[in-house]
This record gives C-alpha cells, structure tokens and sequence, in this order.
C-alpha cells in the first residue's frame, strides 16, 4: 500500500511542477518542468534522505562528538533488529526529532541540540526509540518523497512569485500577483497530499514501537510533553513547513498554514496512550 501511495504522490505532485512550469514559460515551461520532475522523482526516490537532511540543516556528527548517543542509537537498533542508522545534528534550540531514509538499510536519524539539552537520558533514549520505531514500521521513504516532493513544489511557487515582478519604492520587489494566487492553491494541495499519504496513525504506531523498544512508555509520554511545552516557545522558525510531518513535533506554533501541512495527532493524545499502556503494563 505504501508503494502505491509513493507512486500516486510522485504522478500527482508531477502534474503540479508541470502546472507550474506552463504558467512561467508557456509550453517551453512545460517541456522543462516535465524534465525537472522526472528528475526530482529519481532524486527523491534514491536521495531523499539526503534531500530532507539538507532542507533541515542537519549535519553528519560522529561517534567520537556524542558517544553517549551512538551508544543509545547502536543499542536500540540492535533491539530492533534493524541496521544502524547515520546520525546527524540540528543546530537549533527548538526541541525536535525526525528520521529518514528509502528502508532500514538506507536510514537517518536527526537531533536538534534543543533536544540534547532539554532531555533527560532516558527520555532522550525513549525519543530515539520512537524514531527508529518508524524505521522498523517502513513509514519513512513515503514521508520524506512527499515532504520532499512537497517542498519542491512550494518552494517552485515561492520562487516564481518574485519573477518578472515591478520593484517597490524602497527598492524590493513586489510579489507577483499571478503566483501569489498560484502559492495560495498549490500550497494547500501540497499540504492536502501529505495528508493523504501519511496517516496520523504513524505517529501512535511509532510511540507504541518505541516504547516497547525502550521499554518506557512514560520516558516517552514525559519527553513528548516537554518537547510539546518548549517547542512552542522554541519554534524551528526556519525549518522547510513541508518537513514538518518527518519530525516527532510540529517544527512551528500552530497556524492556518501550519495547520494544513499537520499530520499530528494531538500531542495529549499520544500522551494519554502512552499512559495507558503504562498502566496496563504494569497491571499485568
């Protein structure tokens, strides 16, 4: 089923570059567009790790930097029964996580240092733990091509807002009203493919892996609400809204905009659950 919603997301979001293409440059645009999204395809199917890394600003750190990490990262998987994945950092304060990759062989997990800060060690480890829950659960390849078919389309739209646009007095140029329009109804359709393609139950499904993994449920419940508590004091104001379905939280305080691209279930949900299966754990 995955397979063939990745295949539905690449025709339908292709159709959406070509659209683009055509309103920029006519049947010229359309003709490049096509190109390009052929090309976007194969990049996002074979480096959309790589690609979501990139957009997120996260950087490859080695074992001999964060030791106590690739220990929890090594331990899980081997728990998993996965491969290792790569590690990587988030030079940002708002507390967050996400992984990545086409399989578990191909994976990534990512960590801001608000995270690394704010955590303690085992709910940072239960953190882990929910991540390489959607790398167990394969959920990851069809979340990062549609964030990043997602982003490629929108960001398209943000581009060519600004092109062949007048210049305003002081000196900026004024958006293009033509794709000020577009930006407004291939925004929401971008969101509304994610939507369709990731289902809000991978996150639940991802917190019940975890924590089975970690063995912790309330680790989990307790990171996922000081991570809900400060992220919105912190949020990831300069992370790509298209992203915001690969991270354990959303990246921004909840909007019109951000609200559209949510593919979250409420956090107190998630929490409530974990509780839940706390207690029936412990009653056994």
């Amino acid at each position: 089923m995955n397979t063939l919603k990745t295949i539905v997301l690449m025709g339908v979001l292709t159709t959406l570059i070509v659209m683009v293409g055509g309103v920029i440059g006519g049947r010229e645009g359309v003709i490049m567009a096509f190109i390009f999204a052929m090309i976007t395809n194969v990049l996002s199917y074979w480096f959309s790790a790589p690609m979501a890394l990139a957009m997120s600003h996260a950087q490859p750190i080695s074992q001999a930097e964060a030791p106590e990490l690739y220990e929890m990262v090594s331990r899980l998987a081997q728990e998993a029964k996965i491969p290792m994945p790569t590690v990587h950092f988030i030079p940002d304060d708002s507390p967050n996580a996400f992984a990545t990759g086409r399989d578990p062989a191909h994976s990534a997990i990512a960590v801001t240092r608000g995270i690394l800060q704010l955590l303690n060690t085992e709910e940072l480890e239960a953190v882990l733990a929910h991540e390489l829950g959607h790398v167990k659960n394969r959920d990851i390849l069809i979340s990062t091509i549609a964030a990043v078919l997602a982003g490629v389309v929108t960001t398209i739209a943000h581009f060519g807002m600004y092109m062949g646009s007048s210049y305003r007095n002081d000196d900026r140029p004024a958006p293009n009203p033509i794709f000020v329009l577009l930006m407004m109804v291939l925004a929401p359709i971008a969101a509304s493919l994610i939507n369709l393609g990731i289902s809000r139950s991978r996150e639940y499904e991802a917190d019940v892996t975890g924590a089975h993994l970690c063995g912790r449920p309330m680790a989990l419940a307790s990171a996922l609400n000081k991570i809900d508590q400060l992220s919105q004091l912190r949020p990831m104001t300069a992370a790509n809204p298209a992203l915001s379905s690969l991270y354990i939280a959303r990246t921004q305080q909840a909007s019109w905009f951000m609200n559209l691209f949510s593919t979250h279930p409420p956090m107190a949900e998630r929490i409530k659950r974990l509780e839940e299966m706390h207690y029936l754990n412990a009653n056994k």
